[in-house]
């Protein structure tokens, strides 16, 4: 059992295939908080500079509003034009930041995981309607997380608003005998200050939540044994088959290089580690070739076929070694011509014919 469970542990590192499943599957390291870190840095930055247009157009709309406001006529068809005007002039107010937020969560997903469209996440599985895994990850490593990264976030965004209160109280107390026009300005100027820190505080938790996520994704996609046994099998094949195969072609360049042995004018020997058969046909070839070649136990069948074929076995230690390096089908080189043609020579002297 503990053998078992030793192999079901995920110990090997992801391989490129398994990493590109999961991502075609859509689980990828992504953080939600960066994407809300951007976005709300980016928003409040563009907020601080698009603020006075802003409330300019606003005090222009709301006095239209109210200068309007003695002479309308309460009608459907007043009300829908109403309806209607308020629609347009606050999306006018507010397409900076809508377009703002959208480039922005577009341009954080990108960054993280680049470019991917998919849809598998969406499917419908089994596995996530069985309420006894909808329990287990209620209670996972990873929703433990979570519940500290929110606790987490919750506690900087109290202790920094608790600071910045206690380390303008003094401003705070004289409020009282200030104008209403300053005492709006430096509450904006309060919660300018509070946002911003805000912004750094959860840009500080994106990077850390984010670290995690990917530490989280790696484990994830590290296998077990037998899954890296398998994925080598189905993308390299069965070794013992790849193994069988190979021998299976050996056997056949062995066979067929065997049926040129008895075509050969003479097999040259070391007397008994190599043999190489040679062959020369003035009409085909501008030198003689290496028809077959072989060591140990090859080398003892070329030799066998040979004498039963009645071809010629010289010992020429020396010359065997050097031709046992000549690729098979290769003419020999220029500077074995003058020993190979004297063993030619000799054997076709044998057979009564000529060089």
């Amino acid at each position: 059992m503990a053998d078992d469970e030793q192999q079901e542990e995920r110990t090997e590192e992801p391989t490129e295939k398994r990493r590109r499943e999961f991502r075609e599957e859509g689980k990828v390291a992504q953080s939600q908080e960066i994407n809300t870190a951007l976005l709300f840095s980016s928003v409040l930055l563009l907020w601080y500079f698009y603020l006075p247009d802003f409330w300019e157009r606003l005090q222009s709309f709301l006095a239209y509003f109210w200068r309007e406001a003695g002479s309308f006529a309460i009608t459907s068809e007043s009300i829908v034009h109403l309806l209607l005007l308020s629609l347009n002039r606050f999306a006018v107010l507010l397409w900076p930041l809508m377009l703002t937020a959208l480039l922005i969560g577009i341009a954080a997903t990108a960054v993280q995981i680049g470019w991917l469209f998919t849809l598998k996440p969406l499917q419908p599985k089994a596995s996530k309607m069985n309420p006894i895994k909808g329990a287990a990850r209620l209670v996972s490593k990873k929703a433990l997380f979570e519940v500290v990264k929110s606790l987490m976030k919750i506690a900087v965004v109290g202790i920094i608003v608790a600071t910045t209160v206690m380390a303008n109280m003094d401003k705070l107390l004289t409020l009282s005998q200030a104008s209403l026009g300053a005492s709006l300005g430096f509450f904006v100027h309060l919660a300018g200050v509070i946002l911003l820190k805000c912004c750094l505080a959860l840009l500080f938790v994106a990077v850390l939540d984010y670290l995690y996520q990917r530490y989280e994704m790696e484990e994830q996609m590290k296998m077990t044994k037998k899954e890296l046994q398998d994925e080598n099998k189905e993308t390299e094949g069965d070794p013992e088959l790849k193994k069988k195969m190979k021998s299976v072609q050996k056997e056949m360049a062995n066979k067929r290089m065997m049926a040129e042995v008895p075509e050969s004018d003479v097999v040259i020997t070391n007397p008994t580690h190599v043999a190489v058969a040679l062959a020369y046909r003035r009409e085909e070839m501008e030198a003689p070739q290496v028809m077959a070649k072989g060591t140990d136990h090859l080398a003892q069948r070329i030799r066998s076929v040979a004498r039963e074929n009645e071809v010629p076995v010289i010992q020429n230690p020396p010359l065997a070694q050097a031709l046992n390096r000549v690729d098979l089908g290769e003419s020999i080189p220029q500077e074995m011509y003058k020993a190979v043609a004297e063993i030619l020579a000799y054997v076709y002297n044998l057979k009564g014919q000529r060089l």
